[in-house]
């Protein structure tokens, strides 16, 4: 099955450099370019893409309200966007993650870092960040941006089963399926079941939601380093 990618840049030679490199690959193929939010909006329902790699800025439109309009759009929710930054320590990604999206890359990372992101975030199964995830969220939200643990969410939480929780846990600390089922000692088959039936249970689109919304609800403190 080939992954349908669509490329949102204001700067039409880093979408020239990502399109060579996407559509050399034999499962993934490049279905459309856009220099702003609104086209890469119109663009993603048009081409039926299953990512979007997004540029956080450009004019206009940004990539930030490109994403929450992505993640809105029921008819969308199979679309999984990949935020790009130049700085990985970036206030907007944190508000991308809140938004919908399902992950982050910095736009210095290697050709395969990149490649294999699209592969995760079309996967579904694991938070995207390559070099950064798993303290740089927790340090965003400890900052003063950060609101105060969300009620709404904290009453979800109750939904949630002992295990639930803790894989929960788990998946905040960016540990993948695998790892989860070596720390609570059960199969990883299990863990995924846990992780999909907290993702129902908490409305969340992904891993990444997961993440964002186990730090919101004070499940999971953040920690400055």
């Amino acid at each position: 099955m080939t992954i349908r990618v669509l490329l949102a840049d204001d700067q039409a030679l880093l979408r020239s450099a990502f399109r060579v490199l996407v559509d050399s690959e034999p499962d993934m193929e490049v279905v459309g370019e856009a220099s702003d939010g609104a086209e890469a909006v119109r663009l993603t329902r048009q081409e039926r893409a299953d990512v979007v790699l997004m540029d956080i800025r450009m004019p206009g439109t940004d990539g930030l309200a490109a994403t929450r309009m992505i993640s809105e759009d029921a008819s969308l929710a199979h679309v999984r966007v990949v935020i790009l930054t130049t700085f990985e320590v970036d206030d907007y990604v944190v508000q991308s993650l809140r938004a919908g999206a399902s992950g982050f890359l910095g736009k210095g990372s290697e050709p395969e870092e990149l490649l294999s992101a699209i592969r995760v975030a079309a996967g579904g199964e694991a938070l995207l960040s390559p070099a950064a995830t798993k303290g740089l969220i927790a340090r965003f939200l400890a900052q003063g941006d950060a609101e105060d643990n969300d009620p709404v969410r904290s009453e979800r939480l109750a939904a949630l089963t002992v295990r639930e929780r803790e894989v929960l846990v788990q998946v905040a600390g960016g540990h993948s399926n695998d790892e989860i089922a070596e720390r609570l000692e059960v199969s990883p088959l299990t863990v995924k079941t846990h992780v999909n039936r907290a993702m129902a249970k908490l409305g969340a689109r992904d891993r990444a939601q997961l993440v964002v919304i186990a730090y919101e609800s004070g499940l999971v403190r953040p920690r400055v380093e």
